[in-house]
């Protein structure tokens, strides 16, 4: 598709959050926008007291936040105050979509997203959607209604959405993790470790993973022992016990951040992860081995429906979560030891990727724009 650019000032309002899984993909849906048209006026609505607050400011963009919560699917009784702040989000929601009369609206999911969009269609302001997941969320099922495109990574997502609107796109993802042109043992020296020993990354996200870091507990003295090399995120909610039980252990590295995810996928031999829908796609665009560990405590049970669709194509390997802690450590040592197996599954999941996706959706922002 010829790239488009308007001749008046265009603005877009970008909405959710809530995880980097959001986060991620709406800054680079921005960042593409700023590069097709630096004078683009682009404004982010979050969820008060969520990553986003941070996150988006760092990346030089003005965000503003809502009282937006979710809802317990558990404790009914709790969700009196969050309806209080739903209703809260959507009065401000109301105001922010008047005040910055956007062009488009875009949503990327998480809490901030349904009061945002719901406003924008309310006032007839185009909206697009970006559904990460393999299976949809209920607030993105319910916005397809009135919305204007959806993007996904996915097929088969005409379960959920009106098969007229759906494109495929993929998932937008940092930028700097293709960057890299190393080898693989110049990766591992610049990360510390010997580039002639296999590389286990095990990440769990910014906060962490309370299973990934407890089946790492149990396993990263046999990967030690029988040669393997591993770089362990722990997360900052587990850095400390974890980094206690590494003490001592040869070829472990353990640190509650990875800043350099670049050399992390080019160095690894092969990731253990969950299965969030932005490292899914970074899993895909990188090539990368891995074993998926899906949390079964998100909505739709997502995470799992994730692993599912790459394991439906041997482009990874899942444990579920209740098994975790018995299984990692001999699903790592078997897959290690077979290099051809490994090599099967990483060129599986490369097969699956989707690049420009951040470009792809750009694309359709300004269609609809010019529309």
């Amino acid at each position: 598709m010829p790239k488009i650019l308007l001749n008046f000032m265009t603005k877009v309002l970008i909405s959710g959050g809530g995880t980097g899984g959001h986060i991620f993909p709406a800054l680079s849906i921005a960042n593409a926008l700023r590069r097709r048209d630096p004078e683009i006026e682009i404004l982010f609505v979050g969820a008060d007291n969520r990553m986003e607050m941070e996150r988006v400011p760092a990346a030089g963009y003005t965000i503003k936040g809502l009282p937006v919560a979710g809802f317990y699917r558990t404790k009914i009784w709790r969700n009196i105050p969050v309806l209080f702040k739903l209703w809260k989000s959507m009065r401000l929601a109301r105001s922010i979509v008047r005040e910055f009369r956007p062009d488009i609206a875009v949503g990327v999911g998480g809490y901030a997203s349904g009061p945002v969009l719901k406003q924008a269609q309310k006032k007839g302001i185009p909206t697009l959607i970006q559904e990460q997941n393999s299976y949809a969320g209920v607030t993105n099922k319910l916005l397809a209604k009135k919305a204007d495109a959806i993007c996904v990574a996915y097929g088969s997502m005409d379960r959920f959405f009106p098969s007229e609107k759906i494109i495929m796109t993929g998932n937008p993802v940092r930028k700097d993790i293709l960057s890299s042109e190393i080898t693989r043992q110049e990766a591992k020296r610049q990360l510390g470790f010997d580039p002639e020993l296999p590389l286990v990354v095990a990440v769990g996200g910014s906060l962490g993973a309370r299973t990934v870091n407890n089946a790492m507990k149990r396993a990263v003295e046999r990967f030690s022992r029988e040669g393997v090399s591993v770089l362990w995120q722990t997360g900052k909610l587990y850095a400390e016990e974890c980094i206690s039980v590494g003490e001592g252990v040869p070829n472990l590295q353990v640190t509650p951040f990875v800043g350099r995810m670049d050399l992390v996928y080019r160095a690894a031999d092969l990731l253990v992860s969950r299965a969030g829908a932005s490292t899914i796609s970074e899993i895909q665009l990188v090539g990368i081995p891995s074993v998926l560990i899906p949390s079964p405590n998100v909505a739709e049970d997502h995470q799992r429906k994730n692993a599912l669709a790459l394991v439906a194509r041997d482009a990874a390997v899942m444990i579920e979560d209740s098994e975790a802690e018995d299984k990692l450590g001999d699903v790592v040592m078997e897959l290690l030891g077979d290099p051809a197996r490994l090599k099967t599954i990483g060129g599986n999941a490369a097969e699956m990727a989707l690049p420009d996706a951040d470009e792809k959706i750009v694309d359709k922002i300004f269609e609809i724009i010019g529309k």
